[in-house]
């Protein structure tokens, strides 16, 4: 009997806390009521909508309008000062950024072509450069140039002198087409950078609809003429409007 009692007892009194706690939770939800009734007594809706999604767990008006907004490609304009810098760091970074992709194989392809030529003008003078020298000497273990002879041919006395300028003239060709390829890739690269900044400039340029050319007959006053039939003359006059 007394456990059955003290069972009971301790049963009541967890039923009177939870009364309780309901009572405080009613208090403060009619606290959170008359607040905003007070709020919008006082015409200030923003405290009252801050009040209402606090308690719906809601974010503010506020936060919603600060949000980040998702970039709308469509109308999307480039910088021109960071397309410009773009290129001069990356080639063909500005054209990635003013997503013009289908330039990036005429650009890479320019300096792929660039720098083969170069290499193969360089390996090429390299070789003559090799052969004139040995052709000059006289040591008869330094013959390289034999490789550039046609089959059959040799080297003697007799057109030595010939050969002897044939090797200098294309060892001199052949460092100056290096030095010619060398400076159409700074070319390309520069080009690049041209074409990024005024793709970017001219992404603003509004070009209108109504492009047209007239040409009309047209009555053309001399001033300087003091005959009044000499005063005026008639010509043709052309309009271009763009």
């Amino acid at each position: 009997m007394a456990k059955a009692r003290g069972a009971t007892d301790s049963v009541a009194v967890y039923s009177d806390s939870i009364s309780i706690r309901i009572s405080q939770a009613k208090a403060t939800t009619d606290s959170i009521a008359q607040s905003i009734e007070k709020a919008l007594a006082a015409g200030d809706t923003t405290l009252a909508n801050d009040t209402r999604m606090a308690i719906g767990g809601e974010l503010p008006a506020e936060a919603l309008v600060n949000a980040p907004a998702k970039r709308d490609w469509a109308t999307w304009r480039p910088n021109p000062q960071r397309a410009l810098w773009l290129a001069l760091v990356i080639p063909g970074g500005g054209q990635i950024y003013n997503r013009k992709y289908w330039k990036l194989p005429i650009i890479y392809g320019g300096f792929m072509g660039c720098l083969y030529a170069m290499n193969w003008n360089n390996m090429m003078y390299k070789d003559y450069s090799q052969a004139y020298l040995d052709i000059m000497d006289s040591d008869p273990t330094t013959q390289s140039y034999n490789q550039f002879l046609h089959l059959g041919q040799h080297i003697d006395s007799s057109n030595e002198e010939r050969y002897k300028q044939i090797f200098k003239n294309r060892k001199d060709k052949y460092r100056r087409w290096r030095d010619l390829s060398f400076f159409c890739m700074l070319g390309v690269y520069a080009l690049s950078v041209i074409d990024a900044y005024v793709d970017a400039e001219l992404s603003e340029f509004d070009i209108s609809k109504d492009l047209s050319l007239k040409v009309e007959p047209a009555v053309i006053n001399n001033s300087a003429s003091n005959k009044v039939l000499e005063a005026s003359s008639f010509g043709v006059q052309c309009k271009l409007r763009f």
